[in-house]
């Protein structure tokens, strides 16, 4: 009985681990399409901002890293320092609001290093009057989970929190993504932008020969466990 018992456990395993492994394909499979189409996005042309009628049907799988560009004034006098870690070292994206006819816009203008926080170190960078921002469509960042939480009394940011930023500036119709500005160089040199790092992470693959593994070998465990079964049977007769 003791032996029926595992036999059917490790072959509950295995169904187990078959189906994950299975689950895993599939989500390998969706993965490269995401990849796909985003790479595709990021060729096209830039289209302009999407404004309030669009913003419902705003979403991660459809729209993140798409081409934007967006027209307006810059308010650098609500501008928020998040930090970031990028291949320039460690230090700040500048993030600025856009004022467009119609609704405000956050835009990552790029990268700044830590001697370059306060904005009187890099005043020749902030164009005044009208400008064209064209970039990359991102996705708001809410932190949590894997991100350090924002501090908005303190103004600390770690995580480019549209809504969060928005009310914490007095912005009054922000759009709820943010763009992150092209390799265009401005006048003072910061911020810097084009540092986009557009990167997936592909382990589905492996994952999925992981969980095929264990499913084989529990396989082989209930094998084992019912061959001495069977063999003592076939001795009796």
């Amino acid at each position: 009985m003791k032996r029926r018992l595992l036999t059917a456990l490790a072959l509950l395993f295995a169904a187990g681990f078959v189906a994950l492994g299975i689950w895993q394909v599939e989500r390998r499979a969706w993965k490269h399409e995401l990849i796909a189409a985003v790479d595709a996005r990021i060729h096209r042309p830039p289209v302009a901002a999407p404004g309030p009628a669009e913003w419902p049907g705003i979403s991660a799988r459809n729209d993140a890293y798409r081409r934007i560009s967006a027209t307006g004034r810059f308010r650098h006098d609500r501008e928020t320092l998040v930090q970031a870690v990028t291949e320039r070292g460690a230090g700040y994206w500048l993030l600025t609001p856009l004022e467009t006819p119609g609704f405000t816009l956050l835009v990552n203008r790029g990268f700044v290093p830590t001697d370059k926080r306060e904005a009187a170190t890099r005043a020749a960078g902030n164009p005044g009057g009208t400008v064209t921002v064209t970039g990359l469509l991102r996705i708001t960042e809410p932190g949590g989970a894997f991100l350090r939480a924002n501090d908005p009394a303190a103004d600390r940011w770690y995580s480019r929190d549209v809504a969060t930023i928005a009310r914490a500036r007095g912005l009054g119709r922000v759009a709820p993504y943010f763009l992150d500005a092209d390799a265009v160089p401005n006048a003072g040199g910061y911020p810097v932008g084009g540092l986009t790092v557009v990167r997936f992470r592909d382990p589905h693959l492996v994952y999925a020969l992981t969980w095929f593994a264990l499913a084989a070998i529990s396989f082989f465990f209930a094998w084992r466990l019912w061959r001495p079964a069977t063999l003592r049977s076939n001795s009796d007769s």
